[in-house]
């Protein structure tokens, strides 16, 4: 396995080099979840945003959130921070939060004519981490069901009764 940092030579490089299979001085570090609501700062940030959607959806603070556990603690990856539904979400659902409610889509997909007029989702950067980080920034693509099955329902609570039969070809009712 061949490590691909073509940036400048990081302060820790420990969790590159490992995943090289290259020695290191220790197990490197890292936690999911990294950033949230236990950190002060975090706090702080989301504030400014006016909302968890407006965080999720502004890549420079994506970049600064994810940035500040490693100020704190001894970590030896930052996390990219987002959220799983800005993907659905910029692929046209048109997603929400309601006071007091969990995520909404304006548009969840309820047919297969509605799935093959899904937008790919526009690329952006969060170019702040990588040009600040002094450590390897990790990022992930988690949950696809959960993804799949809010984007059919229109919202994470409910159950996913909708996504089954649409996957082995049955019905959409």
């Amino acid at each position: 396995m061949e490590a691909h940092h073509h940036q400048a030579a990081l302060k820790n490089d420990t969790f590159l080099r490992a995943l090289a299979r290259q020695p290191t001085d220790y197990t490197p570090t890292w936690l999911m979840r990294q950033a949230g609501r236990y950190l002060p700062e975090y706090n702080a940030t989301r504030a400014r945003a006016g909302s968890f959607l407006e965080l999720a959806r502004t890549p420079e603070l994506c970049a600064e959130v994810a940035l500040q556990p490693l100020e704190r603690f001894a970590l030896d990856a930052a996390i990219v921070f987002s959220d799983i539904l800005t993907i659905p979400d910029a692929m046209g659902l048109g997603l929400s939060f309601g006071e007091g409610e969990g995520p909404r889509f304006r548009a969840p997909l309820r047919d297969e004519d509605a799935i093959r007029k899904l937008a790919p989702p526009a690329r952006r950067s969060a170019s702040g981490c990588r040009s600040s980080a002094s450590r390897a920034a990790l990022s992930r693509s988690p949950a696809t069901w959960s993804k799949a099955a809010a984007a059919t329902t229109g919202a994470s609570s409910r159950p996913c009764c909708t996504l089954v039969p649409t996957c082995f070809g049955g019905s959409w009712k």
